[in-house]
């Protein structure tokens, strides 16, 4: 989710292109592009408003790397400069020592392409930004930083699994990651009735999937899960009325609900998720699609914590491995963003 570039009006009023990740470089256990795996050396930015940011604080709580890559939280209202980090004493991180997170961009590249987006990890000894590249962060969390997963870790992206898992992960964003967006910032009807449409065929699609099993590919979670979950945790927060995806609600499917519950209530999930960060963001930024800024004081978010009943499906939530510890202290979601 990128921020500064052309600035928040100017959501909505032209056709909307999800702009590829200008920095790709990857941190490899064999540090092949300059970057080895290092304890303690990078810094992992996020908003958690953005989706694509929340799938690498999923990901590190899952696999136990709070201790190796540090966590810098930014404000969920950026303005037309980019990321800011007015939510740290003084409005810099105590680790970076930024205000805003395109000066570390800056510091990797002078006047490079496309906004400034999160997720987004810095090298810490030179404050240079090392990867914007959010498909790629999170399977790389998963692979190439095994030797620093904590002791029972799942396995997120099993080698046996892999071509399935891609296909699933390539549907679930062509269609819900991407498609929510689409619909949303879409500057005429056809535009917005395409979009909208794959929305919720692919959402059926899904739904039937997963109405005789747990979990999207075999019995366990995997990357493919936390790819759809972030989509559907802010379904009815902002998709349903923000992005005009209403055809139906998330709590108006049995089946997507029910998994979007269990997944919430899984330890690593919805102790992310701040859906007070995540209103604000949507309804504060887009000013293109909501001039007023005004933010609704609905969906009633008690639903979340119901029961579920997927455990009757089986499965295996860590597979071999185990659930993750607590939060850490200092990043647990405050109040006001849990249900």
């Amino acid at each position: 989710m990128s921020g500064g570039g052309e600035g928040n009006s100017a959501y909505g009023h032209k056709a909307f292109k999800r702009s590829r990740s200008h920095f790709a470089d990857r941190i490899t256990a064999d540090g092949r592009d300059g970057w080895p795996v290092e304890a303690g050396r990078y810094r992992l930015v996020v908003s958690r408003a953005c989706p694509w940011a929340s799938r690498s604080l999923v990901s590190r709580r899952l696999l136990g790397l709070e201790d190796a890559l540090s966590l810098a939280v930014v404000d969920p209202i950026q303005d037309d400069r980019s990321w800011r980090f007015t939510l740290d004493a003084d409005g810099r991180d105590p680790v970076l020592g930024i205000r805003f997170l395109s000066e570390a961009y800056d510091r990797r590249e002078t006047g490079y392409p496309g906004g400034v987006s999160v997720p987004a990890v810095v090298d810490v000894p030179s404050g240079e930004l090392v990867t914007n590249d959010f498909q790629r962060i999170t399977l790389d969390l998963a692979t190439e930083w095994s030797a620093l997963h904590r002791p029972g870790a799942p396995d997120l992206y099993p080698r046996a699994r892999r071509d399935e898992i891609d296909t699933v992960m390539a549907e679930v964003y062509e269609d819900v990651n991407n498609g929510v967006y689409r619909a949303g910032f879409a500057t005429n009807q056809e535009e917005y009735e395409a979009a909208c449409a794959g929305v919720f065929r692919r959402l059926e699609l899904l739904s039937s999937r997963l109405a005789g099993q747990r979990y999207l590919v075999g019995d366990t979670i995997t990357e493919a899960d936390i790819r759809l979950f972030t989509t559907l945790v802010r379904f009815d927060a902002v998709y349903h009325g923000h992005f005009k995806c209403n055809r139906w609600k998330l709590a108006e499917n049995p089946v997507l609900w029910a998994y979007a519950r269990d997944l919430y209530q899984t330890p690593g999930f919805g102790d992310t998720v701040d859906f007070d960060h995540i209103k604000r963001h949507y309804y504060q930024v887009h000013t293109g699609i909501n001039p007023t800024r005004i933010v609704p004081l609905g969906p009633d978010l008690s639903g979340w914590l119901s029961p579920h009943h997927r455990e009757e499906l089986g499965g295996r939530p860590f597979g071999d491995g185990t659930p993750p510890g607590p939060v850490r202290p200092g990043e647990e979601v405050p109040s006001r963003g849990r249900p």
